[in-house]
């Protein structure tokens, strides 16, 4: 729509960088990427095309700034990290624009993800006043023993499009918090918000070389993604995607044993059981299934539903899509489901409608491309889902939810935890017993119980299996960018 494009046009150019951040110094390079707006398809801006060689100088700038930033006093590295989040709150109607021209998302969304991203910053400002070591009584009088917490060096940021700004300062403000320096690597879809975050962090005074950003291309990843992971001058990786690039991450990490982070691909369950509240799982269901249009990484990816109460769970699901879920732009403000990424993801979600259907899967609402533009999908429902189909095997990362029925509760728990991965897992339930029988025999790294979105600064973010290593927020995320040394003080 025009309105669309005439918003896109109005990206605030206080905020918006074409160049790469390294050293404190916005560099431009002799090759250049478009950046495209997913839902009218236009160009945005050119950016800085940053290669091997741009890599290596990031990484040399972080391991230089590393002398001085991991030795600042931790007060020193909270105000500064403080400041940070202030601009971020100063600017974040700017950073939530930019958010929607790259990534397509709805405003509303957008402007949620900005204080959601700047509650990090907010939130490592303060841990980083907090770590503490030990003094631990020794078994010789003549000793003691100590362990101090250390910062593991430089750190490369590997982050995707999904969530521009949060997943960067989710990870950026933990390690800066420990002491460490970073470069970041953005998604090629969406770096205009990690070069936004790079200009109110040299405004906020975070020294020069203490956060670097590498945008590049999709030909260029491979070799910038292979130097970040194997340049020796680098102590530790936080890579969130898919599992399959965090694999070969993860081989290209084993030569110098660096310290690795991952949060992957997830494949989220959502039990309604007899007893639940099914207006309140209709609720949770419509949030955790459709925000950001399906493109989360703990967003529902299979709903399974008690026999008793299956039929109208999907009624009250179908009754309240149709109602309360709107397609279009998200500089519009009714929109309530923005574009997919780009057509490869709408062909993937088209893909697992016709395997399902062609099984016997029913198409209860949606199921087809909108008209708006090719990027644009259909919220879409399935019933009479079985665990043979793809949409049941495969994370789809759109807006198509299916319904599976079940009869117990061990069912329901074995068909969850037949997956290989395990991020976030949800079920709905009114019977005390059950919800801690459930919430402890999911094989998931984050549980919501009668509830549907359950991200939250204080909270350890994570997964279990091949959903990835470590946590991320909380007083546990700083813990990932510290290294810990024993110091025995003898001859006393």
């Amino acid at each position: 729509p025009a309105a669309a494009r005439r918003a896109v046009r109005s990206l605030p150019a206080a905020l918006v960088r074409r160049g790469a951040l390294l050293g404190g110094q916005w560099l431009q390079t002799r090759a250049a990427f478009a950046v495209h707006d997913p839902a009218s398809g236009e160009e945005l801006a050119s950016v800085a095309d940053c290669g091997a060689s741009e890599a290596r100088a990031a990484v040399q700038a972080a391991h230089e700034a590393a002398a001085v930033w991991g030795h600042l006093p931790a007060k020193e590295r909270s105000v500064r990290l403080r400041r940070w989040f202030e601009l971020m709150m100063e600017n974040k109607e700017e950073l939530a624009w930019i958010i929607t021209a790259e990534n397509g998302k709805p405003l509303k969304e957008a402007q949620g993800e900005i204080l959601y991203s700047a509650s990090f910053l907010e939130w490592f400002a303060e841990e980083a006043r907090r770590i503490y070591g030990d003094v631990i009584p020794a078994s010789a009088k003549d000793r003691r023993i100590l362990v101090l917490k250390q910062p593991v060096g430089v750190a490369a940021i590997i982050t995707p499009w999904n969530f521009p700004s949060a997943m960067i300062t989710r990870k950026v403000g933990a390690a800066l918090a420990a002491g460490c320096t970073v470069v970041v690597k953005p998604a090629e879809e969406t770096p205009l918000s990690a070069l936004a975050l790079g200009e109110l962090a040299n405004q906020a005074g975070i020294p020069a070389g203490v956060y670097n950003v590498v945008p590049c291309s999709r030909q260029q990843t491979a070799a910038v993604g292979e130097v970040l992971c194997t340049d020796p001058l680098v102590s530790k990786i936080s890579f969130t995607g898919s599992t399959a690039t965090g694999k070969i991450l993860l081989k290209h990490a084993a030569g110098t044993v660096k310290r690795v982070s991952m949060e992957l691909g997830g494949h989220a369950p959502f039990i309604v059981f007899d007893s639940a509240d099914v207006d309140r799982a209709v609720a949770g269901a419509l949030a955790s299934k459709y925000r950001n249009s399906g493109q989360t990484c703990v967003c529902t990816n299979r709903f399974l539903a008690q026999k008793g109460i299956h039929d109208k769970f999907v009624e009250k699901f179908a009754k309240v899509i149709d109602r309360e879920l709107h397609v279009g732009s998200g500089f519009d403000p009714k929109t309530t489901q923005g574009p997919l990424i780009n057509e490869k993801a709408v062909e993937k979600v088209e893909r697992h409608i016709r395997d399902a259907v062609s099984q016997g899967a029913c198409i209860v609402t949606g199921g087809k491309r909108h008209s708006l533009g090719k990027n644009f999908f259909e919220p879409t429902l399935l019933s009479n889902v079985t665990t043979k189909m793809l949409c049941t095997q495969e994370e789809t990362f759109g807006p198509l939810a299916p319904v599976i029925k079940f009869d117990t509760e061990t069912e329901a728990v074995a068909i969850a935890n037949a997956a290989d991965v395990g991020l976030a897992g949800y079920f709905y339930s009114q019977d005390p017993a059950q919800i801690w029988r459930v919430a402890e025999q999911l094989e998931v790294g984050m549980v919501g119980v009668n509830e549907g979105i359950i991200s939250a600064v204080e909270s350890p973010f994570g997964g279990v299996k091949q959903s990835g290593l470590g946590r991320e927020g909380s007083k546990y995320g700083i813990d990932e960018y510290l290294e810990i040394k024993y110091v025995c003080f003898g001859g006393l």
